[in-house]
């Protein structure tokens, strides 16, 4: 028997919810790391996780408003408990997985949508999985220049600043601008 449009709606807000609780937790993990690279003076690597959460903060954002739209209740639950103090050296590892499940996972939720119909929120879902891939990406590299350079490029980036401006964009419009 066919689901009918009710029962298929909720199965979208659930992966919708599931989406957001990630997006949640996004933001609190990469804020705590902002906060700490900051704080160790590594500001222009504080600053890019800051653009980063920025963005998560967007999708995060773009996930409510869908679930409203489908008539459900945006959780503000994150995911998983953030870790904290992580050292300069385990951040960007850290990152890149926590960005390649999230990609995994959004890829399964978008079939979801895709097997109930939804293709509004199909988008919604491929959108976003092409900026985690953009912040996989950018991880990805940082990671890599630390373990072949190690402390000569974390000399490098000691002591630059954090100042990310005021601007309303995340990392991947001002990525885009560059």
């Amino acid at each position: 028997m066919a689901k009918n449009k009710d029962d298929r709606r909720k199965e979208v807000i659930k992966v919708l919810n599931q989406a957001r609780a990630m997006e949640m937790h996004a933001i609190s993990q990469y804020m705590n790391q902002h906060y700490n690279l900051d704080d160790m003076d590594y500001g222009e690597l504080a600053a890019k996780i800051k653009l980063i959460a920025i963005d998560e903060m967007r999708h995060a954002e773009m996930f409510a408003e869908r679930i409203k739209e489908l008539g459900g209740e945006p959780t503000s639950d994150l995911a998983m408990e953030v870790t904290k103090g992580q050292k300069v050296k385990s951040v960007f590892p850290f990152d890149s997985k926590l960005e390649d499940d999230t990609i995994d996972a959004y890829n399964g939720f978008l079939q979801v949508c895709r097997d109930n119909g939804d293709s509004t929120t199909m988008k919604i879902f491929e959108t976003v999985i092409d900026e985690e891939q953009i912040h996989m990406n950018y991880f990805d590299n940082v990671g890599s220049h630390i373990e072949r350079l190690g402390d000569s490029y974390l000399a490098r980036i000691a002591g630059t600043s954090s100042a990310t401006g005021l601007g309303n964009s995340g990392f991947v419009v001002t990525s885009e601008g560059e």
